[in-house]
């Protein structure tokens, strides 16, 4: 039964005993289960109050913490990336594909256009911003396999074939290895999780949260302990992933106002930047989702698009629209070695790109994969696999050859090294420097790191507080104000403590043992799937 004694009416099969899943009114008016949010919160505070006191030691331990976990788990994290993948395409070429998310009569709430229009909001907003220009212009300008360059283009890199003095082939292999870590591997680890939050919420009608994926294996015991602990950990990542997406913009967006106003670098403009940011996600926090990220994302994806198509019109037209496909391509062409995970050679790349991406984003799956899931009722398992990993994809790949393509023809052909030999979070603006209504078209970029930052902030807080308050999706607002602040505490801490180097390791650290939940989860969602009737 559910909590207050009424037999779900969707599948009798799972219920939620009376004395379980508790959601606790406190005496300040919150609505929270008591046991994830104490627990997870007072991890949260802690973590921020040791951080700022022992700043001096938290830098190396956050460095050699990121070093260990990346060069002992790459092929951990790279072969759990794989999984993901194979198992979303095994569910979508099965018979499983025809179960239809919310029961066989459901229909979807939103149009194609609008459902895509979410699905790539969802993910990487701030992430594409930082990253656009400058891992196409990193993989460009050192080698994979840990060589160097000479002259502008690759020595050596034998996997992969790009030979010495080949731009061209130097050029496809550092797309491709971009794209590898924008394409189906991440969105299908966003898929699986939001494939079960759909599918035990719509389908069995439990609560919209972590521990709900569970029910199969764990059975009554996920309204305990090991119900407890799976929502703490995806609380922790949640909110370490989203603290790692605030840094890099902050960083960003403080270089962007050196690059137009001479706006000093430094820690403490990052982190002015940070209090301002999370004061305005706080306005919209108390502004409610329809007014505050409903509005603020609408207006950020008009002017990403703006943004992007300006590039292509002023940019290296030809040579972006060729390269779509090209890169494309080269992807696929690729991906096999590039996804390989045993008996690498490249450990800069494996190791300092890709296990940071992928727990990167396996912190970021409970966020992207609950907003996900609240969105794509009425979709069948196919359709849904299918739009999940491929939309998004090839948004990503669009964005990618946008403007890394773009950066590194700069550099091929017109010899424009400033944005190439120029710290990571400058690259976008130096790359834009070459191009007309420079000042304009920087100014929107920095508009959109912030935007992005906002409804990130708004957005992860919501769905911290769905999961500290047992699935409750309307619980009060000063709850969302608690995360939300701490967000951007948690963010300032591990700018002091380390800068870009400390994100990364909590990235890590909180995205390893989720990465283990993850895979749990997804025989948990396979068994879920198998016991649904399916659609003609």
């Amino acid at each position: 039964m559910k909590p207050d004694g009424e037999v779900n009416p969707i599948n009798t099969d799972y219920q939620i005993g009376q004395d379980n899943i508790v959601v606790k009114v406190g005496p300040f008016g919150l609505d929270i289960h008591n046991r994830v949010f104490a627990v997870s919160g007072l991890a949260v505070v802690a973590f921020v109050l040791l951080t700022l006191i022992f700043q001096t030691a938290a830098e190396p331990m956050f460095a050699a913490l990121r070093g260990w976990l990346t060069s002992h788990l790459d092929w951990f994290f790279i072969g759990a990336g794989n999984i993901f993948v194979l198992v979303c395409l095994g569910l979508a070429l099965s018979p499983l594909g025809k179960v239809r998310l919310g029961g066989t009569e459901a229909t979807p709430d939103y149009s194609y256009l609008g459902w895509f229009s979410m699905l790539f909001a969802a993910g990487m907003g701030i992430g594409l911003m930082f990253y656009g220009v400058s891992e196409p212009l990193s993989h460009f300008g050192s080698a994979l396999g840990g060589t160097t360059l000479e002259d502008g283009v690759r020595t050596d890199w034998a996997p992969l074939g790009a030979a010495a003095g080949d731009a061209e082939a130097a050029r496809r292999l550092a797309m491709a290895a971009t794209i590898y870590h924008w394409g189906l591997h991440p969105w299908a680890i966003y898929a699986i999780l939001a494939l079960g939050l759909a599918l035990f919420s719509f389908n069995k009608g439990l609560p919209l949260t972590i521990r709900s994926v569970f029910y199969p294996l764990l059975g009554e015991r996920v309204w305990g302990w090991p119900g407890h602990l799976i929502d703490i950990m995806a609380v922790l990542a949640t909110m370490f992933g989203l603290a790692t997406s605030l840094g890099l913009g902050a960083s960003q967006a403080a270089a962007g106002l050196n690059h137009l106003f001479g706006v000093p670098l430094g820690e403490t403009t990052q982190i002015v930047l940070v209090i301002g940011i999370t004061a305005i996600a706080l306005v919209s926090v108390l502004a409610g989702l329809d007014a505050g990220v409903k509005r603020l994302s609408e207006i950020n994806m008009v002017l990403a698009l703006l943004l992007v198509l300006f590039v292509i019109l002023v940019g290296p037209t030809v040579a972006i629209v060729t390269g779509f496909f090209d890169n494309l391509g080269a992807y696929l062409q690729y991906l096999p070695v590039l996804a390989n995970p045993v008996g690498r050679d490249d450990a800069n790349f494996s190791q300092g790109w890709t296990a940071f991406y992928w727990a990167w984003w396996i912190s970021w799956s409970p966020f992207v994969g609950m907003f996900i899931a609240r969105v794509s009722r009425g979709r069948s398992v196919r359709e849904f696999i299918i739009s999940v990993l491929i939309v998004p994809s090839l948004a990503c790949v669009l964005w990618m050859t946008v403007f890394g393509g773009t950066a590194i023809s700069q550099l091929v052909k017109d010899g424009y090294e400033a944005a190439a030999s120029a710290d990571l979070p400058l690259q976008l603006f130096l790359m834009l420097e070459l191009l007309p209504l420079a000042q304009i078209t920087s100014f929107i970029a920095i508009v959109l790191v912030v935007v992005f930052f906002v409804t990130s902030s708004d957005s992860g807080s919501l769905v911290i507080d769905v999961i500290a308050a047992g699935g409750k999706i309307n619980a009060p607002t000063p709850q969302r104000v608690f995360w939300c602040t701490f967000e951007g505490l948690v963010a300032i801490a591990l700018i002091l403590g380390g800068g870009l180097v400390a994100l990364q390791a909590m990235a890590v650290s909180t995205g390893f043992p989720f990465a283990v939940v993850l895979l749990v989860a997804t025989v948990s969602v396979i068994k879920g799937l198998a016991s649904e009737p399916r659609v003609s």
